[in-house]
């Protein structure tokens, strides 16, 4: 798991360690719910997705999303699971970590942008994706493989 991609951002809120952990659930909620949507699918048909208040999102809520994601990267087969987990306790790490607050206009902005570029930054720069994968496969982890990354 690589995450020096934070030393990029200019933006002192993320620069944060509530900065940061807001950013990743952003990642992890994201691509949770292209998992939900499956190959192909519209995200916007995500139970994730529709549960989600973008621009209104408090703490309260997003700790209560996160802590779903063990059960629901298991339910609905995302193959990716075992990688979201570990990004999903940096993340709690992260949050435990900084001043308690709630999201603001900052923080929304920052899940957002995090959630609707999931996938470049889960692949691109977090955890590197295979050659020769392709970009919508869902199936990436065998069983036992999320250490690999």
């Amino acid at each position: 798991m690589k995450l020096e991609f934070f030393d990029d951002f200019q933006d002192p809120y993320l620069q944060t360690s509530e900065g940061q952990g807001i950013f990743l659930s952003g990642l992890i909620l994201g691509m949770l719910a292209r998992g939900q949507a499956g190959p192909g699918g519209a995200i916007d048909s995500a139970p994730m997705y529709k549960q989600i208040r973008f621009g209104r999102m408090q703490r309260r809520d997003l700790l209560k999303h996160l802590a779903r994601v063990p059960e629901l990267g298991r339910a609905y087969r995302v193959g990716y699971a075992g990688m979201l987990e570990s990004l999903c306790a940096e993340a709690g790490r992260l949050l435990l970590e900084g001043k308690p607050q709630e999201l603001g206009v900052e923080g929304n902005f920052a899940f957002a942008v995090a959630f609707l570029n999931a996938p470049d930054y889960f692949w691109g720069r977090i955890f590197k994706k295979r050659d020769g994968q392709p970009e919508d496969d869902f199936e990436i982890a065998e069983e036992g493989d999320e250490d690999e990354f």
